[in-house]
């Protein structure tokens, strides 16, 4: 009966598409910015040693064991949990699980759009020179002048948001598979173009250095931290989106071979990225280490500067808007999975129904940064308390549900046929990960992220 079961909205042509839109799903804003940013920060190379460990032993067996879920309930989160939990002779609440995901990315979208929008903005200022005659003052103040301009803001929100809308509007091949076939292979030719460039810098050793020499003194117990919780929310998970996506796996691809290709992509494009920006900042004497701020104040000191900067600062903004499409995508459509099996609405309105929700919530976010900056609930904006809550707190919360369904809860011959792996020593290891080690480090992370746990 399970293997007969199939997803009404249709299915990846090929265990490649899932791998693209799945690694589209990963790769965001903050692969770009935040992964060389922290590793330059903990250690460089050590740190990245630390990191892999922790892509290993904790967020490649709860993808695995959430694409697994997805591929054998063939629905949205919510039903998917439903109906497995069922088939399980588990509590039916279990959907619950399936909510807070679907929740949680819904929550991400909203705020996750406006900050995208700002990469929109960046695009057209990169391809009008302004970063070639502006002083470096000036270019600073693009960004705060920005940040005041509720109205540029919502109207950026509004665009970044109907791109999103169109995409998922098109189904699972026509639109999910088709944009990520073009948005994936674009993203990483501009990638490896900017680190072409960079590595014709004077800054390019000093920016690798900056990157991978092992500095074990700055490896604290912080750096571990915030290497597991990288590890962690990079690949996605915990928000319904990867569950989603391999609903629409084909039943004969390999779910280990596809999560590990993704984990692999993921990095790769967080390392590259590192390496492209890096050099950049060296070679010019700006300071690297200034997070967020990186890309829209910093970052364009530099493209002023250099030869063809016009060209390559919007080839980065471009970059950047593909990862952040990418990633919407992947948030959107959980909820309109469940629109469409529950509520019995077109896929084209469900898609604009679910993105009129999130555009709505992502107004908020919009006045956080103007009107609404004052504005504080327990000392953070609205902007601030979406991020946080979602992040902090929901997305630890059911990334360990879904290992103790998984691992302690759904029996054992149902994760060896889902998983087509045998019982030999790779599914031992998996479990054993699944079991015991990923739900420690997801515990961590959590009591961390609460303030429970301190890093010393």
């Amino acid at each position: 009966m399970v293997a007969k079961r199939r997803s009404i909205h249709g299915q990846w042509s090929t265990r490649w598409a899932f791998i693209l839109a799945a690694t589209g799903s990963a790769v965001g804003l903050g692969n770009i910015w935040r992964f060389p940013y922290i590793t330059g920060k903990y250690g460089g190379g050590a740190f990245v040693l630390v990191y892999v460990l922790c892509v290993i032993l904790v967020a490649i067996p709860i993808m695995m064991a959430e694409i697994m879920l997805g591929r054998r309930g063939r629905q949205s989160p919510i039903n998917t949990m439903q109906t497995l939990a069922e088939e399980e002779g588990l509590n039916p609440a279990w959907r619950y699980l399936g909510w807070m995901g679907v929740i949680a990315g819904f929550l991400i979208l909203s705020f996750y759009s406006v900050v995208a929008g700002w990469t929109l903005d960046y695009i057209f200022r990169a391809g009008s020179g302004i970063f070639s005659v502006a002083t470096d003052s000036e270019i600073g103040r693009i960004f705060s002048d920005l940040l005041k301009s509720p109205d540029r803001l919502l109207v950026l929100h509004t665009l970044f948001m109907a791109l999103t809308v169109v995409v998922v509007a098109m189904g699972v091949r026509s639109g999910l598979e088709r944009a990520v076939k073009f948005l994936m292979p674009a993203l990483f030719l501009l990638l490896l173009i900017m680190v072409g460039y960079a590595m014709s810098t004077p800054g390019f050793i000093q920016g690798i250095s900056y990157l991978f020499k092992p500095n074990l003194s700055m490896l604290t117990a912080e750096g571990f931290l915030a290497a597991l919780g990288q590890a962690f929310f990079s690949l996605s998970l915990g928000m319904g989106a990867i569950m989603v996506y391999g609903s629409y796996l084909p039943h004969t691809a390999s779910i280990s071979r596809a999560t590990i290709s993704i984990a692999f992509a993921d990095t790769l494009v967080a390392v590259l990225a590192g390496i492209a920006v890096f050099p950049l900042m060296f070679s010019y004497g700006l300071e690297p280490g200034q997070g967020p701020g990186l890309i829209f104040t910093t970052l364009p000191i530099a493209f002023g500067k250099m030869p063809y900067g016009q060209f390559f600062g919007t080839c980065f903004f471009l970059l950047l808007l593909f990862a952040a499409w990418t990633s919407s995508i992947s948030l959107l459509e959980p909820a309109v999975a469940w629109l469409v099996e529950n509520r019995g609405i077109s896929r084209a309105r469900s898609s604009a129904l679910a993105g009129l929700v999130a555009w709505t919530l992502g107004i908020g976010s919009v006045l956080s940064f103007n009107h609404w900056e004052d504005l504080k609930l327990f000392g953070r904006t609205y902007f601030e308390t979406m991020e946080y809550v979602t992040s902090n707190i929901m997305l630890p919360l059911g990334g360990l549900l879904v290992a103790v369904f998984s691992a302690w809860l759904m029996s054992r011959d149902s994760t060896v046929d889902e998983l087509r792996m045998g019982e030999g020593l790779a599914y031992r290891c998996w479990r054993l990960a699944v079991r015991y080690i990923a739900p420690v480090g997801v515990i961590i992370i959590f009591l961390h992220a609460v303030g429970v746990l301190k890093a010393f």
